[in-house]
């Protein structure tokens, strides 16, 4: 292995402030939230319910993508390089893979929110009420473990960074 000349070589030094912990029973609880949805649709809709749920989950997940690449796209180029697509839990979806600035976090994450929800409103003219109920559990559950990274770092600085793993959140200062 040949070493890179000192010149060429990044370190950064990261400080963490805070680190939360995820416990493994909370996911499987979190889990166990769309075959109670699905169950509820089953009874309440009959089979269009097993459908429009089946239907919704990878028609929200294609939803927040749009929203958050668009964001990224309009932000920075550079933004968008550090997101890939996760399929564990609590992060599921499109994530970012590596130390992310949390203002940039909270930005994309309020905004697919509120563009979601927008967006759904506009699906409910048109759209079967179990559709509809669908498409709104699927982006809430989507989106709770990240609105629960925002507020458990609600009182730190907002000029750190998050790192999302799959056992915790860590939150850092350079």
């Amino acid at each position: 292995m040949i070493a890179e000349p000192e010149n060429k070589a990044t370190f950064y030094q990261y400080r963490l402030l805070k680190k939360k912990p995820i416990a493994r029973s909370v996911i499987y609880s979190y889990l166990c939230l769309p075959v109670i949805m699905l169950i509820f649709n089953l009874l309440a809709f009959s089979w269009n319910g097993l459908f429009f749920f089946l239907l919704a989950g990878p028609i929200t997940v294609w939803i927040h993508y749009v929203i958050a690449r668009t964001i990224l796209l309009l932000v920075r180029t550079s933004y968008a390089k550090r997101w890939h697509w996760n399929l564990r839990m609590p992060w599921f979806g499109y994530i970012p893979d590596q130390h992310f600035s949390y203002r940039m976090f909270v930005r994309v994450h309020l905004n697919m929110s509120w563009i979601g929800l927008c967006i759904i409103t506009v699906c409910l003219l048109w759209s079967p009420v179990s559709f509809t109920l669908s498409l709104i559990f699927w982006h809430l559950w989507l989106l709770g473990p990240r609105l629960y990274v925002i507020l458990i770092l609600s009182r730190e600085r907002k000029d750190g960074l998050v790192k999302l793993n799959d056992q915790d959140v860590s939150y850092y200062l350079q």
